[in-house]
C-alpha cells in the first residue's frame, strides 16, 4: 500500500482521515501545521501529501512552494484540502503546484475513492 502523509490543523478530521485510510491498509504520518508538514516531507519518502491549506506557521501553498523547490521531492502527488473553494482559488491551488483539489467539507469516503484513485493512476 502506500506511504501517505496528513497535514490537517483541525484534529478531528486529521484523525478521521487517519482513520479511514489505516483501514485501507496505508502507512500514514501526520502533521498538525505546515512547519511539521515541510520536516516530515523532507524527512520521508510519500506517494502522497493530502494538505490542508489554511494551517498554522505555512499554508499549504508555502509548503507546496518548499516542496517543489527539492528535486527529489518535486514529483510527490499533493492533494489539496481546503474550504476556500471558489474557483480563483482552486486555479491558484493548481497553479502553486497541487496535483488535485478537494473542497471542505468532504466526506472522507470520497477522499479515500480520490486517493485509491490517484494511487491507481501510478501502477
Amino acid at each position: 500500500m502506500a506511504k501517505i502523509l496528513i497535514a490537517e490543523d483541525e484534529e478531528v478530521l486529521r484523525m478521521l482521515l487517519v482513520d479511514t485510510l489505516e483501514d485501507e491498509g496505508h502507512e500514514l504520518d501526520e502533521a498538525a501545521d505546515g512547519q511539521e508538514a515541510i520536516n516530515q516531507i523532507m524527512e520521508n519518502d510519500y506517494d502522497l501529501i493530502l494538505l490542508d491549506y489554511m494551517m498554522p506557521l505555512f499554508t499549504g501553498l508555502e509548503v507546496i512552494e518548499q516542496v517543489r523547490k527539492v528535486p527529489e521531492k518535486a514529483g510527490v502527488k499533493i492533494m489539496m484540502v481546503s474550504a476556500k473553494s471558489q474557483q480563483s482559488d482552486k486555479e491558484r491551488v493548481l497553479q502553486s503546484g497541487a496535483d488535485y483539489f478537494v473542497a471542505k467539507p468532504y466526506s472522507p469516503l470520497d477522499i479515500v475513492q480520490r486517493i485509491e484513485d490517484i494511487l491507481n493512476e501510478e501502477s
